[in-house]
């Protein structure tokens, strides 16, 4: 298949944050391992305690997960966190001073105090400093050791050395240059074990990582790379897909209400009750199938491959399943409402139930180029009924030549259970621009997409870019939770995916799907009721 980035080690700076951004503590952890030593030797060159420079860079590291959703460029993650680090000792060196103004009063009054413990704080640094001038000096030979302190202590006088030891001037001058070259290895030797036997590790990872459990994940989840922030990545599509369900279960509950109003007999009623529970049934099996496929493909890495093309399968099989299903569906209306009229005629008595009756449709008068400018459909589908035609259109099966809504849409801007067009919205929409359960086009944006670039919340197969809260496949770019493509889960990805751009028309497509599915659907139930409805069966 294509090259995929399954692990984090494969992954730049801009790839984790990504995944830090969208609530991945994994990633966020390889972060703290990646700079982990980087914070704390800044901080000890800053402060000179190990203890506390490691509380500082810690701090540093909550800090940042707190703030991930301001960095702008992770592609200078680097810098980003030493800037935070350096703010955190700066307001170390202000509370220090702060706390010395603020006790200076204290330790005026209580000067034997302050004495007797200056000089209890100088036995304790003479004594560090005695400790560590051994561990240095005990590394010597004695026939350097031996000069090196008695010329110390002898007010460096090489001739009282000589003198004491019995040994010549030039001797005593030889031991000295030699003695102070070996002191200076050795306390570079130590320095260097110090340091190494400091470096910050494990137990420092997994400090920083307890410490963030308790905060809350950045508060705005984004793919990152500057301009797309705020509802951005995978939090977009996510957000895409909500905001598609949502106005799908509005548009749905309306579209019952309107077939109800059309039914004019129990078995009608039981059919539309059956056909509304049979889309409602595929479109949950499709998704809990896809929500299972997830983890799933996190647990079983040796098996991702063929999960991720059950998931894509899933997609086209729920595609298939709602094409076979409208069909069905609406043939099936119209042979019951020609049974029911056959064999229970008084249950359409009324004049609107009249087969020609002019409240089950409205067709405008006024035409342009031989068209209609609208024609709207009201009535349960009869077999003797002709798709809606007009600029504006809506049916069970409507052509419009401006826009059509129905179970079957055609029109440059289209609404429907399946709907064609420049502009598309449903159940599945395909078109140029699509948004719905499945979109497919050139740009797509669903629970699943389908395009040139597809965003979605639970799978993504595009050419350019795909970007999906689940599976992610493109031939160019992908950025999600499972992601194959030539660049995945990196900067470069994110450039070919367009979330930039994207980012600054979101607001206004979650508009166009809320207006599009929601304003028809109540429009027409509200007309249906009006004209169709009958008080009682008969």
């Amino acid at each position: 298949m294509f090259n995929t980035a399954k692990k984090h080690k494969t992954l730049d700076d801009a790839a984790l944050v990504l995944r830090a951004l969208g609530g991945n503590k994994n990633a966020f952890c390889e972060i703290v391992e990646r700079y982990q030593t980087l914070l704390c030797s800044l901080a000890y060159s800053a402060v000179g305690d190990i203890k506390y420079s490691e509380d500082l860079a810690q701090d540093a590291f909550v800090e940042a997960w707190r703030k991930l959703d301001t960095l702008h460029d992770p592609n200078k993650l680097k810098a980003w966190l030493c800037g935070i680090l350096k703010f955190k000792i700066s307001h170390h060196y202000r509370k220090q001073a702060s706390n010395a103004e603020k006790h200076s009063e204290q330790l005026d009054s209580a000067e034997h105090i302050g004495a007797e413990n200056a000089e209890l704080e100088a036995n304790a640094i003479s004594a560090q400093q005695q400790t560590l001038m051994w561990q240095v000096l005990e590394q010597l030979d004695d026939t350097y050791r031996a000069p090196l302190i008695l010329f110390y202590r002898e007010q460096q006088s090489v001739e009282r050395v000589a003198s004491e030891l019995d040994l010549s001037v030039d001797t005593v001058k030889q031991r000295l240059s030699r003695g102070r070259k070996m002191m200076k290895e050795a306390v570079t030797a130590l320095v260097e074990v110090s340091l190494k036997h400091s470096k910050p590790g494990l137990a420092f990872t997994s400090a920083v990582m307890s410490a963030i459990s308790e905060v809350a994940p950045p508060a705005k989840a984004a793919a990152g790379l500057g301009a797309f922030k705020a509802g951005a990545g995978l939090n977009f599509a996510s957000i895409m897909a909500v905001s598609g369900s949502a106005s799908g279960v509005v548009s749905a509950y309306f579209g019952l209400r309107a077939s109800l109003d059309q039914s004019r007999t129990e078995r009608e009623i039981s059919l539309v009750k059956k056909s509304v529970f049979l889309f409602m049934l595929i479109a949950a099996l499709y998704v809990g199938v896809l929500l299972l496929l997830k983890p799933l493909a996190s647990a079983q890495k040796n098996y991702i491959d063929e999960i991720t093309l059950v998931a894509h399968f899933s997609v086209f099989m729920f595609v298939a399943a709602y094409f076979w299903l409208v069909k069905h569906a609406f043939n099936a209306m119209k042979q019951l409402r020609a049974q029911e009229r056959l064999f229970n005629p008084d249950a359409f008595s009324a004049e609107q139930d009249k087969p020609y009756a002019k409240q089950r449709e409205y067709i405008s008068p006024i035409r342009l180029f031989g068209l209609p400018l609208i024609h709207m459909q009201f009535a349960m589908p009869e077999q003797t009924d002709n798709p809606a035609v007009g600029w504006i259109a809506g049916g069970s099966k409507a052509y419009g030549l401006l826009f059509a809504w129905g179970g079957l849409a055609v029109a440059p801007i289209s609404v429907g259970i399946i709907s064609f067009g420049i502009l598309s919205v449903g159940a599945v929409g395909i078109g140029l621009l699509a948004a719905g359960t499945v979109a497919i086009g050139g740009l797509a944006f669903g629970a699943s997409a389908i395009g040139y670039q597809a965003f979605s919340s639970l799978s993504s197969l595009a050419w350019q870019g795909a970007v999906s809260g689940g599976f992610a496949v493109a031939v160019n770019g992908a950025i999600g939770a499972i992601a194959y493509a030539e660049q995945a889960n990196n900067e470069l990805a994110a450039q070919l995916t367009n979330l930039s751009f994207i980012n600054q028309y979101y607001a206004w497509v979650l508009g166009l799907i809320a207006v599009f599915v929601i304003v028809p659907a109540v429009w027409h139930s509200n007309k249906v009721r009006t004209r169709m409805r009958k008080s009682a069966l008969k």
